[in-house]
């Protein structure tokens, strides 16, 4: 298997990130449930524009974070930290992320919350089994796919 392969199989069976944002002076950190979308590299979340951390994403698109998992031992150490660029969607893009998220975590059936994706601009992962410190690293090329 692939570096690319191991990491996108690993966001797959992942279903929480951390997500960090700023603006104006101000810091928060959120955890999300997400859906990983591979055409994309993007991660679909669900969260209210008027949260803390919405309104701040509203003013600076740009975030960091980690998705990671709970070892009991630094062998078994799995994690990602990603930065990128989130918005708001809308329309066919937002319908798919639904469906999708919908899928995902039914219970999402039952709220109306907006949609939001995070476009991946570089992720680095650690996964101690697969050696101890080792690293895969995945940059988005500046020909790859738009941002809606």
């Amino acid at each position: 298997m692939s570096d690319h392969s191991h990491l996108v199989r690993y966001l797959k069976k992942q279903h929480v990130l951390s997500l960090c944002c700023h603006a104006d002076g101000n810091l928060w950190c959120a955890n999300c449930f997400y859906v990983f979308d591979e055409a994309r590299m993007a991660f679909w979340l669900m969260t209210e524009a008027d949260t803390r951390h919405g309104a701040l994403l509203q003013v600076n698109p740009q975030v960091a974070g980690t998705v990671n998992g709970q070892p009991k031992t630094v062998l078994l150490i799995k994690g990602v930290q990603y930065r990128g660029t989130i918005a708001l969607l809308d329309g066919e893009a937002e319908a798919l992320a639904r469906r999708r998220y919908q899928r995902r975590f039914p219970v999402a059936r039952k709220v109306s919350a907006p949609l939001w994706e995070i476009r991946l601009e570089e992720v680095k992962m650690t996964d101690n089994a697969l050696g101890f410190g080792k690293k895969i690293s995945w940059r988005r090329e500046e020909s790859e796919v738009p941002f809606p």
